[in-house]
């Protein structure tokens, strides 16, 4: 990457004392930015940190300085510095005077867009998000260069702001062969868009910072004239958009709409639903997470309709290295269960670790016969998949393996689907299986999903379809399950008497009392419930406690009962 920063500029509308400092400072060529407020020490702000220049605090007459060295402040309170990319931002008092200046390093960066060049180049409209700071205007910049001097386009910028192409009538270099129209003031950024369109015929406009419903409403004018739209909006990923009825436009718009009976028996969903009523004005969306990690949707209208219908969507994300490289990666997301929690998986498009086993063969093991009807009209994988939601055994493994499963060689590789990856690391540390967890389904010999996922998740039964990967499911992401379920891939046999290495598996804290509890529990289950056949009463323990005594007892496949009001309340565990 090349960057321009005409750093010199900004410095030089600073006083002289905090001038002098920065010049020399080792970290000059990462400043972001300085702040100024009166009767505060002035600081300067690094990427990821923040140091004070001067142990004085600002003056007023250093704050008018300062204002006569640049522009002229607009209705949005930002100047700039003639042909330069800095903006300076004031803060004002109730009377109007200006009592703060931030001064931000503008830089024109050549290459940040390696990682979208080729969606940039397919002639749809891309929307970028992301919060303050990460770089959107920079890639803005950027782009519209690109699309200018390298794509031929006739590329018009509306620079609300000066922020693309620097104050003054004479734009900035880092834009190339791109136009910019100026605006007056903020609100009548949407005017000059149309404007845009029908005074000087552009391919592409170029907007920075779409906020208000009359700048939707004229970005959703210009898409549908035939112009490819570039811009940036308020928010940081696209559930904001959709949470947003100033913005909602961009990605389609929201309406409530009522089902027949039929249709929402079929979607299993409520007679009023969610749904996208229109198409959206961007086609593509980039969430800058971080200036080095993007996460792109490549259909707008796809992710949008995920979203309203509760289903997660599978973005790419893309990364660059130091080198230039970038690396494509395919997400896969689902909200787990009632925590919320958010558990991503990762298809990567680059080749990961020879497989063997499964899916050198191409082949996933026969399940055993079921007494289910064979439903006609669909595929084999559909019909077991389908059975497998009223088993508890998804996956019955032959009986000969040599040396694991299926022939394919140990440590067996597991990709995690919904299930808690930290509960599945500790199974597999305690119990000591030779299971490795991956993140790339590519080189995975099975998936361990949630049942619940998988039924409501038809792209990832497409994926195991498509690699013949056989997916293993379990009920629930807890330590039994998990425990049985990794079992089973390895087609070790439950033992009937849980040993101490087990016990380690449900102890949170370690504590003595969680010790005595669970053993408390064990003896219980072992000497009285199981051979005897009879129900037992255990101790009072606290709620914590007496969870991991309920997971310990599901281990055993027995049901148990906390009953009794605190602080007495306590287990009883029955027979099978």
């Amino acid at each position: 990457m090349t960057i321009t920063d005409d750093l010199q500029k900004l410095l030089d509308i600073l006083p002289q004392d905090l001038r002098q400092v920065l010049e020399s400072h080792p970290k000059r060529d990462s400043l972001v930015e300085v702040v100024l407020d009166l009767g505060r020490r002035p600081e300067a702000r690094f990427p990821n940190q923040a140091e004070y220049l001067s142990e004085k605090p600002v003056t007023q007459e250093q704050i008018d300085d300062c204002i006569q060295r640049v522009g002229t402040f607009g209705g949005d309170n930002r100047a700039g510095i003639e042909q330069t990319l800095h903006r300076i931002s004031a803060i004002r008092n109730r009377t109007g005077k200006i009592i703060g200046l931030t001064c931000r390093v503008g830089r024109a960066v050549f290459g940040t867009i390696g990682m979208i060049r080729d969606l940039v180049e397919t002639g749809k409209s891309i929307l970028m998000l992301g919060r303050p700071g990460v770089g959107k205007t920079t890639a803005l910049r950027e782009i519209a260069r690109v699309l200018a001097d390298d794509l031929l386009k006739r590329v018009v910028i509306i620079d609300t702001s000066n922020e693309i192409a620097g104050d003054g009538d004479i734009a900035h270099p880092a834009i190339g062969r791109a136009r910019r129209m100026q605006v007056a003031h903020p609100n009548q950024q949407h005017q000059v868009m149309i404007e845009a369109v029908e005074n000087h015929m552009p391919e592409v406009i170029v907007i920075d910072e779409i906020g208000t419903e009359l700048e939707a409403l004229a970005a959703r004018t210009i898409a549908e004239r035939g112009v490819q739209l570039v811009g940036t909006a308020h928010g940081n990923q696209i559930e904001n958009l959709i949470k947003n009825p100033t913005l909602a436009d961009l990605v389609g718009g929201i309406q409530a709409v009522t089902l027949g009976d039929d249709e929402a028996r079929r979607r299993g969903s409520q007679k009023t639903v969610l749904e996208r009523k229109a198409p959206p004005t961007f086609e593509i969306a980039v969430e800058m997470l971080e200036r080095q990690r993007w996460v792109i949707h490549e259909s707008v209208a796809d992710t949008v309709d995920n979203l309203l219908r509760g289903r997660q969507p599978s973005p790419q994300t893309r990364t660059v290295d130091d080198q230039g490289k970038v690396s494509i990666t395919r997400q896969l997301a689902v909200v787990n269960g009632r925590g919320g929690h958010l558990a991503t998986g990762e298809e990567s498009f680059s080749s990961g670790r020879q497989s063997n086993g499964w899916r050198s063969s191409g082949q996933m093991v026969a399940l055993p016969p079921l007494p289910v009807e064979r439903v006609t009209g669909r595929s084999e994988f559909d019909r077991l998949l389908d059975e497998s939601f009223n088993y508890s055994e998804s996956i019955d493994l032959s009986a000969t393996r040599q040396p694991g499963p299926n022939g394919e060689d140990l440590p067996l590789h597991v990709y995690p689907y919904g299930v808690s990856r930290h509960q599945l690391e500790q199974v597999i540390s305690v119990l000591t299986l030779p299971v490795v967890l991956t993140k790339d389904i590519d080189s995975a010999d099975a998936i361990l999903a949630l049942r619940s996922h998988v039924k409501n998740h038809a792209k990832l039964r497409q994926m195991a379809k498509a690699r013949h990967v056989p997916i293993h499911m379990i009920k629930s992401s807890t330590i039994p399950q998990i425990t049985r379920g990794l079992r089973r891939l390895l087609n070790i046999d439950d033992p009937e008497l849980a040993d101490d290495r087990e016990l380690q598996l449900f102890l949170h804290s370690g504590s003595d009392d969680e010790m005595d509890a669970l053993e408390e529990a064990r003896l219980a289950v072992e000497q009285i419930v199981i051979p005897k056949g009879q129900p037992v009463e255990l101790l009072p323990r606290s709620p914590q406690v007496r969870k991991m005594q309920h997971e310990l007892v599901e281990h055993y496949r027995l049901k148990s009962h906390s009953f009794g009001e605190e602080p007495n309340r306590r287990l009883r565990i029955y027979p099978a």
